[in-house]
């Protein structure tokens, strides 16, 4: 059907341009169209413009043109140029937006800021702050109606207590808000008591809090948040991810959520007999979708009935330091998560050894049907990671979003590994020798499997002394195979933005 019969469907026009919704680039070009279409894309590009994926942060200048006189006038106060500010623009652009990430809102800010060369270097915290708190009146001021707004307190998210604080002198912009997301992923904060309140006013006055990620030890907080009968969780909580919490002390924070679909629980401490038998005795499912333990957790025999009562819902398992561990208890846990926990989707599996490779192996042919991302080390030993690289290959399914291999490698065992992964279409695969500074003899092989195949999306492979991205000839390479060479780092698991995309 062409553009011009469409033009004259304008609810058909719509549905084809929201199937477009997170592809920004055809957006734009829908934009171009003509009047119509250009109407009914600009929501949609507006509608989450502090997480589009770029370094242009301009769209700023655009919403600031809505600032009342006041703010105006504050703006100059403190020399910042109207020539930044547009004098007219065609759309009432804060009027769209729909989800708001108040770190990402703040990263833009600042990133914004120092681009736009404001000239008082004199008031630079000052102006920041007046920017930030600016933007969020403009959006409070066109009555949003919110479909997520996310409260993220960490250490790189400025001005909270100011933030926190305009949205509680405006109830209705909070209960506006369909989707409220809480996450606390800092163990040290300035005026933590404070921040803490105020977010439990948020949360009370909202009553309908969705998903929580919980981290490090704060345990009043938690307690007042999930047991208190104030602020509705246990009629609302869906979703809570635990990170780093120390159980030691918690009870029955369970018991009263009534409607809770999934549980994370991420590197916690003291996941012991006392605390996962208060799970054992839930008379409800307990719908545990991810387990990471490490040396920390302190775990017993008791993390066995854990897996038996709850491993059907698992899509999220990791060990990490398995050496850490008794031996005898690693392969228990293996062999339960093997026969219980079919559904797992993200697999990790850190400092392999000998005793435990081939169990490691066997796990992953076993739940190969749903997996989709997987994450292995090997200990200091060639002979451990030898037998890894030989039968990795041939049971890994036919596709992998992500795939994470630390090892030490020879030239003859990652041959074998890259054979017999032909089968297999990787998108973003990364591979570090933990034991060589060089090994140049391996990109041969990585050209002749993986480049001249197109079997792999993004890659890096690393050694200790550098890495393939480094190598600008390379990199060039193949990208003309259409195979991207990105920073290690950058195609890293990254647990933060892992967390946040939990459901």
């Amino acid at each position: 059907m062409s553009c011009s019969k469409l033009g004259n469907l304008p609810e058909l026009t719509y549905d084809v341009i929201k199937y477009f919704q997170n592809d920004y680039s055809t957006l734009h070009s829908c934009v171009l169209v003509n009047r119509l279409w250009c109407r009914l894309a600009i929501p949609l590009l507006w509608e989450n413009p502090f997480s589009i994926p770029t370094e242009n942060y301009n769209f700023i200048e655009i919403y600031l043109h809505n600032l009342n006189g006041e703010l105006k006038t504050k703006f100059n106060e403190h020399e910042i140029n109207e020539i930044l500010l547009p004098s007219n623009t065609l759309f009432n652009y804060p009027s769209f937006i729909k989800y708001l990430d108040l770190l990402k809102f703040s990263t833009s800010v600042r990133k914004w800021f120092y681009n736009a060369k404001i000239i008082n270097l004199k008031l630079v915290e000052d102006t920041k702050k007046l920017i930030t708190i600016s933007l969020l009146k403009i959006f409070i001021e066109n009555e949003v109606n919110l479909h997520t707004f996310e409260i993220n307190i960490n250490n790189y998210i400025i001005y909270i207590e100011d933030i926190l604080e305009l949205t509680l002198q405006n109830p209705n912009f909070i209960r506006n808000i369909k989707n409220l997301k809480i996450s606390i992923l800092t163990r040290f904060r300035n005026n933590g008591s404070l921040i803490d309140n105020l977010i439990l006013q948020v949360i009370k006055l909202h009553q309908n809090l969705k998903k929580v990620i919980l981290s490090y030890y704060n345990l009043p907080f938690y307690q007042s948040l999930l047991l208190s009968k104030d602020y509705n969780c246990s009629n609302t909580l869906n979703i809570i991810t635990l990170y780093q919490v120390n159980f030691s002390g918690i009870n029955k924070i369970f018991e009263q959520l009534n409607v809770l679909e999934s549980v994370h629980i991420i590197h916690c401490e003291n996941l012991n007999t006392s605390f996962i038998q208060q799970i054992l005795n839930l008379t409800k499912p307990f719908k545990l979708k991810s387990l990471f333990i490490n040396a920390i957790s302190n775990i017993d025999e008791s993390l066995l009935l854990l897996l038996q009562k709850s491993g059907g819902y698992l899509k999220n398992f990791s060990v990490d330091r398995l050496t850490y561990f008794e031996s005898e208890l690693i392969q228990q846990i293996l062999a339960l998560v093997m026969k219980y926990c079919k559904n797992i989707e993200f697999l990790g599996i850190y400092g392999i050894t000998y005793e435990n490779v081939y169990p490691v192996l066997n796990l992953i042919e076993n739940i190969k049907q749903n997996l989709n991302c997987l994450s292995v080390s090997c200990v200091l030993d060639n002979s451990t990671s030898s037998i890894l690289l030989q039968n990795l290959g041939q049971i890994l399914p036919s596709k992998l979003e992500y795939l994470d291999l630390t090892l030490g490698i020879e030239i003859s065992d990652f041959k074998v590994f890259l054979k017999n992964t032909q089968g297999t279409f990787i998108k973003k695969l990364l591979i570090r020798d933990s034991i060589r500074k060089t090994n140049y003899n391996l990109l041969r092989h990585l050209k002749k499997y993986i480049m001249k195949e197109k079997r792999v999306r993004y890659l890096n492979f690393r050694n200790l002394h550098k890495e393939l991205f480094d190598y600008r000839d390379i990199v060039k390479e193949f990208k003309s195979h259409n195979v991207r060479v990105q920073k290690y780092n950058d195609l890293h698991f990254d647990m933060y933005q892992f967390m946040q995309k939990l459901d």
